[in-house]
Parts: structure tokens; sequence; C-alpha cells
């Protein structure tokens, strides 16, 4: 290795070395050690070919020596063509270990990433959704990426190369010396030289270089929700476009001036520590030539000395910076290990069961639920802030009690805010109730099962859910759909497509099935979109089915054909609708009236009118406002 090499090896490593480290978790390590368990063959095998390296590394510059001194000491010409095939053996044989330690590098750490986004993938789709609700998807997708290849270089790299440079370091010294204790002691004398400015610049550039990504951070963030549908819509309308333009250009100008800054240092850096090097080259081959010409050295064991000089220098430097190596290894692992800790409100019993057969009916058995705390479900680091909101706990439902048969559709009104998407959530076991009970099935109160003992497949199966915000991927319309069915024809995707009133729009587009609905189904319109997720629903064939304000995005034609094709669709299933649209729900077999997390008022639409409670109020209310709406938009004549 060059000194010029050393000198970017050393700066890169001393600057990581700056960022600063924590002392080491034993737990940490143990858990680390079990991620390495599955390699643990092919890392021994990594370890002793790196020890083989190191060894070949120092023959090389001993069997250049001993060509200079038969040489000089005159031996035959085949002794010399000996030693170049030898060194040539040398050179083949470290080229060729070369590529099978790189090949097992490569394996174990792209093994490695593999295991650990996996499993931190997996276990973040078990989080519940208040999870998703306080994290930053960014700070999220950076564990899976930045973090799990920094866990990773700890196997890829700094492992083999802490065993290989001290070896090297080993044998480097014990041949040196061997030669000249002299030279070698003096050439230790010049590291400080080496490391001290490595050092103080390392801190400059690590400094400059998480300023820059302190601006590049900003600038995706910036760039994250400017260029998305919603956030594109929103700066036209409301937005300053020069200045959020001048924004943007002032934190990529000071990246700009990092760059050129950084560049500088780095030349500098490199120039001063080569500067160094031939310095150390200079002291070897001057102290080395007088004791050769005074006969107390011979000249081969000078050519040894400069040779060996970079391999003395580059171990020393590398196991310098080892240490912080490892601790940034760790301290990535220990940001992996962070999610992997957050354990999951919704679990599968190990006994779990599936739904009972044939139509189900809903029954909330005295239930009571508080969202939980930050500090279940999230992690400070996660949402950006310097510690999590304490809030939470406080209970939002007080004992409901109802029950909803097999067949029935039961309506949700009331005030926003007033628990009734939290009965929905409850339904699909999106959370799980602090006492009492939902269940599924039965002949009557008390006698289904309650869904935490089902299954998870068999939940997915049972229940269809639709959102009031319609979500679907940036995937085809054919993929969306087949999220809810993954075995769907073509045919019945039509099918579904045909009840859902969408099926003239979708053969009119050229991609038909294929076309690719954008970002959040953003391509689509905000009623074509809910009803791409009603459509979904229809393919999922669910026994119980919840709509949380499903038709909220629909104008009053496609609601009521949608409202047709759902009545049809749903015939002899169990619905829980909630809407906010008292019209959308008159034919309800019953209407529970929701406030403050209870049940104030239940019956038919016409029962509750005759009553002339919260229902009545909020009917009246309505349609008040609805036949304000209709006379502004009569024009004068």
């Amino acid at each position: 290795m060059s000194m010029d090499r050393v000198a970017w090896s050393s700066l890169y490593n001393i600057t990581r070395a700056s960022s600063g480290s924590k002392p080491f978790s034993k737990e940490t390590l143990k858990r680390v050690f079990g991620f390495a368990r599955p390699y643990r063959t092919r890392l021994i095998a990594f370890v002793l070919l790196s020890i083989v390296m190191a060894v070949l590394a120092v023959a090389t510059p001993v069997l250049a020596g001993q060509v200079v001194d038969e040489i000089i000491a005159g031996s035959a010409p085949s002794v010399v063509i000996w030693l170049a095939v030898l060194i040539a053996i040398v050179a083949v044989a470290e080229a060729g270990i070369g590529l099978v330690t790189r090949w097992m590098s490569s394996t174990i750490g792209e093994g490695v990433i593999v295991d650990l986004r996996t499993k931190v993938f997996d276990h973040v789709q078990k989080m519940p959704i208040a999870f998703f609700t306080r994290t930053r998807t960014g700070a999220l997708v950076s564990r899976l990426n930045n973090d799990v290849i920094g866990a990773q270089s700890a196997f890829a790299g700094t492992l083999s190369g802490v065993v290989s440079n001290v070896v090297a370091l080993a044998l480097t010294l014990v041949v040196m010396l061997d030669k000249s204790w002299l030279v070698t002691v003096l050439s230790m004398v010049l590291l400080p030289i080496f490391l001290i400015p490595a050092r103080r610049m390392g801190s400059k550039l690590a400094d400059l270089r998480r300023e820059a990504a302190e601006h590049n951070a900003a600038m995706g963030t910036q760039m994250t929700e400017r260029f998305s549908a919603p956030g594109a819509t929103l700066v036209k309308l409301f937005g300053r476009p020069d200045e959020e333009s001048r924004e943007f250009a002032v934190r990529a100008g000071r990246v700009r001036d990092i760059g050129v800054r950084t560049a500088m240092l780095q030349f500098t850096f490199v120039t001063a520590l080569t500067l160094v090097s031939a310095l150390a080259l200079a002291l070897v081959y001057g102290l080395g030539g007088v004791l050769a010409l005074s006969g107390q050295l011979a000249a081969g064991d000078v050519v040894v000395l400069a040779l060996l000089l970079t391999r003395l220098y580059a171990p020393l430097t590398a196991l310098s910076n080892a240490r912080v190596e490892i601790m940034s290894a760790l301290v990535s692992f220990e940001r992996v290990f962070e999610i992997l800790d957050l354990k999951p409100l919704i679990a599968q019993k190990p006994d779990a069961v599936t739904s009972p057969a044939g139509p189900l009916a809903v029954e909330f058995d005295d239930v009571r639920f508080a969202y939980p705390a930050a500090d279940k479900v999230s992690l400070a680091s996660l949402e950006d802030v310097s510690t999590l909101d304490t809030r939470g706990g406080e209970e939002v439902l007080h004992g409901l009690s109802f029950r909803v048969e097999p067949g029935q559709t039961v309506a949700l009104v009331g005030s926003s805010g007033a628990g009734k998407s939290t009965i929905a959530q409850l339904i699909s076991r999106l959370y799980d109730v602090d006492s009492g009970a939902v269940r599924f099935g039965g002949t009557g109160p008390g006698t289904g099962v309650d869904v935490r003992d089902l299954t998870f497949d068999s939940m997915r199966e049972t229940l269809g859910m639709v959102t009031q915000d319609g979500h679907l991927f940036h995937e085809s319309i054919a993929s969306n759909l087949r999220l809810a069915r993954p075995g769907a024809t073509a045919e019945q995707m039509w099918d579904v497509l045909r009840q859902a009133r969408l099926e003239e729009m979708i053969r009119s587009l050229p991609g038909g099935l294929d076309t690719v609905v954008g970002e959040r189904g953003y391509r689509l319109s905000g009623g074509e979109r809910q009803r791409l997720t009603i459509a979904r629903l229809l393919i999922a064939g669910p026994r119980v089915v919840i709509l949380d304000e499903a038709t909220a995005a629909l104008d009053s034609t496609n609601e009521a054909a949608v409202q047709e094709a759902l009545g049809a669709a749903l015939e002899g299933r169990t619905a829980v609708v909630i809407a906010h649209r008292l019209s959308t729900i008159r034919a309800a077999d019953a209407i529970l009236v929701v406030e403050d997390g209870a049940i104030v008022e239940r019956g038919t639409h016409n029962e509750l009118l005759a009553a002339d409670g919260r229902y009545a109020e909020l009917y009246r209310t309505q349609f008040a406002e609805a036949s304000a709406v209709a006379e502004e938009a009569v024009p004068e004549l």
C-alpha cells in the first residue's frame, strides 16, 4: 500500500472517529454475535485468509530485499530469476486470496444486511397504527438503510481489518527490528507527525460533513413535501414559490461551499501526509544508506525497510481507529435494535383460532379503551423530538355494549371525535380493548369468539374496511385490487369495478387494468379513488364490513349509485357504517348515536326522529345546512 493510499485511508477513518462514540454494551455485542452465528464458518475462513494475506504482504518486501542482496553478492542469474518467480507467485496468490476474501466479505456483509432489513421490515409490519401515526417515515426508512449498512461494516471490513492489521503489524515490526532496530525506532518517532494532523483535520472534515448532511436532509425534506401531489397543490395555492426557491438555493449554495472547502482540506491533508511519508523514506534511505556503507546493514535490508515502512504505518493508523469503527458499527446496531425492541401491542396468541363459519354477529361487551401513550409505541428519535409526548392513557370509550346481528347493517353517528372511528378500529383489531371484549359470531350475547383469540389470517379473511382517505398504492389498478384477493382474475376485477360504477371509466384508459394510479391514487379523482377502494372491498368478499365515511368523497349522483351497489353487494353480510351524511344511513337496521365515547341513543331512523333527541338535532341541523346551500345555489331571476 502506498503512502498516498495510507493518507486517504487514515483521513476516512479518522473523520469517522471524530463523530464520537459510546461505551460498549455487552447486551448489544451478544445480539450482534447472534446475527453473525449463521455465518460463523465463513467468518472463520475469512479471518484465516486475512491472516494469510497479511503474511504475504510482508513476504514481498523481504523477497525484494533478498533480490538486491543476491545481485550485489554476484549470485548466479538463476537465483535471481527464482526469487523473481517467487515474488510473482506471492503476487498471484495475494491477488487470488484477495478475490476470495472480497467475495466472502461481500456475501457475509450483504447477508447481514438482508437478515437485518428483513427482520426490521417484518417487525415494523407488526407495529400498531399508533406507531405509524407518530413516526417520521424518513427516520424509519433511514434505520432500514443507513443504520443497517453501518452495522454491516462491522462484519465486512472492521473484523478482518483488525485481525489482518494486528498480524501485519507484528510481522512488520519483527522483520524491521531484525533488520535495524535504530531505523525502526526512528520511524516510529515520526508516527505522531503522521497522526496528529490527521485527527485535527478529520475533526474539521467531520463537522463539515455533518453540516452538509443536515443541509441535504433539509433539502430532501423540502423536496419530498413540496413534490408530492398534496404538497405541490398547497404551495401553488398558498405558498410563495420565489421564497421557496431562495430558501432551497441558500441551502444548495452552502452545500457547494462546504464541498469546495472539504476538497481543499482533503488535498492539503493528503499533501501534508505525503510530505511526511517522503521524510520518513528519506530517513530510511539516508540512515540506512549510511549504515549500509559502513557495513552495519546490507543494501537489501535498506530496500526491505523502505518497502515495509508503509506496512508499518498502514496497520498502526488503521488500528488506532479500529475502536471507533467498532463503536460506530455498534451504534448502528443499537439504533436498529431500538426498533426491534419496540414490542407490538397487537400480537397473535399461540393457540389462536379461526373465525366461526357462516354469517357473523359483531358484539361489543362493556368495552373500555384509551389510546396508548407515546412511550408504548414510539421512540423520540423517530419523532425528531427530545422527549416523547407524555399525554395518552385517557379513556375515550366508556363501557360500550351493543350487538350487530348477522346480516344486519348498523350505523354509527355523532359529533366529530365522539369515538366512531375508534369503534371501527377496535372491530378490525387495529387496537385492542383495555377491558371488555369485541366478539365475532355467537347466537347471543357473550357467545362469540373474542377477536383477540383469532388468527391474523382469519381476521383478514373475515373483515373488510374502507376508510375515509381511500388510500391506494403507486401501482396498477389490478395490483391494488389484488391486494385484497391475490388470485383474482380479470373477469372478477371487471365485475367489482362494474358494481362500483368504475368499469366504463377504466375501460376508457389506455392501460385498462394495468393503468398506474399514481402516489396515493392521485391520478384519479377523489370519487374515482374512493370507488376503487370500495371495489377492492367487494373483491375481498368479507363477511363483516366496516365503511368509515366510505362515500365521503362522492357527489350525490355517484354516492347514490355506489350505495345501490353496496346494498346489493353487502346483502347477507354484517356491516357497520360510519357516516356524517345522515341521509345515507336511513335504511340501516339500527342507528347508534355516539357522544363522548358512549352510546346515548339507539333505534331506527324513524324511532330516533320520534324521540326528538340528539339524532333528531343532528338531522335537523344537517338538513337546515343543506337547504341553505341549495337556496344559495339558486340564481336570482
